[in-house]
């Protein structure tokens, strides 16, 4: 019979699992999101950039930023999403310069989703 201490008797062996329920840097993300856009704009300020570059900067921000979420196995924010897209859609839009403004439409399409989204939260409690 092997040697068993009283503490061990009728129980098993359980090896204790490390979850990591949210990477360290997972916190820290939309801070480091924030300082790449203010760094961003002001690098285009400096550089006199035209609304068209500056607005594609923001876009691939806002979504290097949720693929860094991805990567660390948090949800994505659909809204950032979207908004990242939208960005970029207006950036490229801009840089083409067709004969309709997207800026006045695209800024119309933003205040309608943020009023959209408290709506729903507003409902949903």
């Amino acid at each position: 019979m092997e040697d068993q201490k009283p503490d061990d008797v009728g129980t098993p062996e359980v090896k204790e699992s490390k979850t990591i329920d949210s990477p360290k840097f997972a916190d820290k993300l939309p801070a480091a999101g924030w300082g790449l856009l203010f760094i961003w704009i002001g690098i285009a300020l400096l550089m006199k950039l035209g609304v068209g570059v500056i607005l594609l900067g923001i876009g691939a921000i806002t979504l290097l930023v949720q693929i860094a979420r991805k990567y660390l196995n948090l949800r994505l924010k659909v809204f950032n999403v979207i908004m990242g897209l939208l960005f970029m859609i207006g950036g490229f839009w801009e840089n083409y310069k067709p004969d309709s403004p997207l800026i006045p439409v695209f800024l119309i399409v933003v205040g309608t989703g943020l009023l959209v989204s408290v709506i729903r939260h507003l409902m949903s409690k």
